[in-house]
């Protein structure tokens, strides 16, 4: 390596697009850690049924119920284009920010207030449980995430460039399912259920819910997919090459 004087050299940027699809992912992440410290529940005023263990008294969610379906869709974006090993580095680097933010907010808490401010209590509250349900987002999403895009990639593999509404709706069944297990087990108490019914009214309803997300938005996922897919040259290059996996990001 050479050192030019008196010029400035950079790095290049090898996508332009895979940065901000690793943004969106981890501050879609890390906003619903946040909102999924509330709990929520949905159509309580009408919605009564029973059905074997699950007694239903509304939609048992949390606060982060409409947004957290967003990053599979992402996941699936980049999974498709950019491959497994890219999806493993936007889940790491997911893993740092909210470990940071969990971090961030306890030395928060911690700091002594002023005299004049009396919203400590709320705010202890609200970002106090944080810490629960960081672990329970962590252990949730690294597994979810992975099985989500190792499922969609090893499809691709044997399937190509067709057939991918089937790689979008399976992968998405395997990592939500065994995501909001994973999730529901550890945060269920940091937001205040305790019955065995509203458990299993949550993991039911959340795990139904973030599949029909996927399912919903799937026309858009498609336009993505494909916009990126002709946006990418190394994309291009790969089909043109022959080789119908997804191209790694280096």
């Amino acid at each position: 390596m050479t050192t030019t004087v008196g010029r400035a050299v950079f790095a290049r940027i090898s996508s332009p697009y895979f940065p901000i699809l690793t943004a969106l992912f981890v501050g879609i992440m890390l906003i619903s850690n946040i909102a999924a410290t509330k709990a929520v529940v949905l159509f309580d005023g009408w919605l009564h049924f029973d059905l074997g263990p699950l007694h239903v008294n509304g939609l048992v969610t949390d606060g982060a119920f409409f947004m957290f379906p967003l990053s599979y869709v992402i996941g699936d974006v980049i999974s498709e284009v950019y491959g497994f090993r890219a999806m493993r580095r936007t889940v790491a680097a997911g893993f740092v920010v909210i470990l940071l933010a969990s971090l961030c907010f306890w030395i928060a808490i911690k700091l002594p207030a002023a005299d004049f401010y009396d919203g400590q209590s709320s705010f202890d509250t609200v970002l106090g449980s944080v810490p629960q349900i960081v672990a329970a987002g962590l252990a949730g999403y690294v597994v979810g995430e992975l099985l989500n895009s190792y499922v969609l990639v090893k499809m691709k593999e044997r399937a190509g460039e067709r057939h991918l509404w089937a790689r979008l709706i399976s992968s998405t069944v395997v990592g939500e399912f065994f995501d909001t297990l994973v999730f529901c087990s550890i945060a269920a108490t940091a937001i205040g259920i305790s019955t065995w019914s509203d458990f299993i009214n949550y993991v039911v309803i959340g795990f139904v819910w973030k599949t029909l997300v996927e399912v919903v938005v799937m026309p858009i996922t498609y336009a993505v997919v494909g916009f990126l897919k002709r946006a990418e040259p190394s994309y291009r290059e790969a089909l043109m090459n022959g080789d119908h996996t997804s191209p790694r990001v280096p």
